[in-house]
């Protein structure tokens, strides 16, 4: 049977979903941030910084933040927005999309305050639908112009994967793409390796990227498989050894055991004119796999979606 129920935890209400097979989420009022996604064996897909603040207005160091309206530091805000930083409320009328009604689900809403309009001049509804299966968490954002001049924006949903060892990591879909690297001040460059794999800091941005990708996890002999819409670049970022530890809220070998690949829209800002909506969706799912490295063709493996 699907559930939800609303607890506090130091003194932020969040929302715990769970489905038949027994997968769990959790999803914080504050920030509207999905911060845990544990399997039908109660494994933890996402990670969690062991230096992760929870105390308001402070943004929490995992999970899946939502980052709006603006996603890094191209902008004139804060970096990555301020929608992870504020309260949200449970949406009660998620129109166009239909009742999540007995599936496990919940529908989230952040809309502009007078103090946002301070730092950004533009009136909006963020809207979040998270809903729960077996084996995969689906994010619907939806943003929608509730003023009366257009405007425009970066958006991305930052995704804190859990891994065993990030040396043992590679991520395939990603192939021949160009990207940003923001180590290299956002120099553009063409991937050239066949898969991306792990042995320093990364922190890239790539353009046009496909609906699929794949994070395989040897050790774990597991794979993410992330698919998008509406959100056309992914954000790659683990921050290594030299870069954790100059992350006041990220302990000194959290990188090891994390990855972020995030679905983002950031090359071309989202422009949306008065009463427009725009709609991403995100998939995660996580399959297990007995894999080698190099034999795993996203194209050809079927990991279950309908």
């Amino acid at each position: 049977m699907s559930s939800n129920t609303i607890q506090e935890v130091n003194g932020s209400p969040r929302i715990i979903l769970s489905e038949p097979t027994g997968s769990t989420v959790e999803v914080l009022l504050h920030g509207g941030q999905v911060v845990s996604w544990k399997n039908e064996k109660r494994q933890e897909m996402l990670f969690m910084s062991t230096k992760a603040i929870f105390k308001p207005p402070k943004s929490i160091r995992g999970g899946i933040p939502v980052c709006f309206p603006q996603f890094s530091h191209f902008g004139t805000l804060e970096q990555h927005g301020f929608a992870r930083n504020r309260l949200w409320s449970v949406d009660d009328s998620p129109s166009p999309l239909p009742p999540i009604n007995n599936q496990s689900g919940v529908d989230l809403i952040l809309k502009s305050t007078d103090e946002d309009l301070k730092t950004w001049p533009h009136r909006f509804e963020l809207r979040l639908r998270v809903s729960l299966s077996a084996g995969k968490l689906t994010l619907i954002p939806r943003v929608r112009n509730t003023d009366n001049k257009a405007f425009s924006f970066t958006f991305a949903l930052c995704n804190y994967l859990s891994v065993s060892d990030i040396s043992e990591v590679r991520v395939e879909g990603l192939e021949t793409l160009d990207y940003f690297d923001n180590l290299m001040q956002r120099e553009r460059y063409t991937e050239q390796a066949d898969a991306i794999t792990f042995d320093g800091e990364i922190d890239r941005v790539y353009l046009s990227t496909p609906t699929k990708i794949a994070i395989i996890d040897h050790e774990k002999k597991r794979t993410f498989e992330l698919r998008k819409d509406g959100m056309p670049d992914a954000a790659v970022w683990n921050p290594w050894e030299k870069g954790a530890k100059a992350v006041s809220d990220l302990g000194d070998e959290d990188y090891k055991s994390m990855l972020r690949v995030d679905s983002a829209a950031l090359e071309i800002p989202i422009v949306l004119k008065p009463l427009e909506e725009w709609r991403g969706r995100q998939e995660l799912s996580a399959v297990f796999s007995s894999y080698c490295s190099g034999q795993l063709d996203p194209r050809k493996v079927v990991f279950g979606f309908h």
